[in-house]
């Protein structure tokens, strides 16, 4: 049985999901694409502020890595389904799995995250 009831469905439940507009989800992909472009648009900038992590990271992807971040209740986490190329492999080994839990953090957040598509 359907209800016709005026009343919106409280926000976070399943009928509120539901409900869900196609103006919302339009403007979730505009979110979504403004802050990768603008993620981009910083990273392509040579600002001399580039972390170390950031760094590692990048060099580690360029490789050919590929190794997801999960990140869930600030919990950071790598997971990863196919196996890294030989170089991108090493890199990971010698580089970032040798560094502090703090440091090794710092550039697991920076891989690309399966939280987002």
């Amino acid at each position: 049985m359907t209800s016709n009831s005026i009343v919106p469905p409280e926000s976070g439940t399943d009928d509120a999901r539901s409900a869900d507009t196609a103006e919302a989800e339009n403007d979730r992909k505009k979110a979504l694409e403004n802050a990768r472009r603008n993620a981009g648009s910083a990273a392509d900038r040579d600002s001399g502020t580039e972390t170390p992590s950031l760094r590692l990271a990048r060099e580690y992807l360029r490789l050919g890595g590929r190794r997801r971040s999960k990140i869930d209740d600030n919990i950071t986490t790598v997971r990863q389904w196919e196996e890294d190329p030989p170089e991108a492999e090493r890199f990971w080994q010698e580089r970032v799995e040798t560094l502090s839990k703090a440091d090794r953090k710092q550039v697991e957040d920076f891989l690309p995250t399966i939280n987002t598509p």
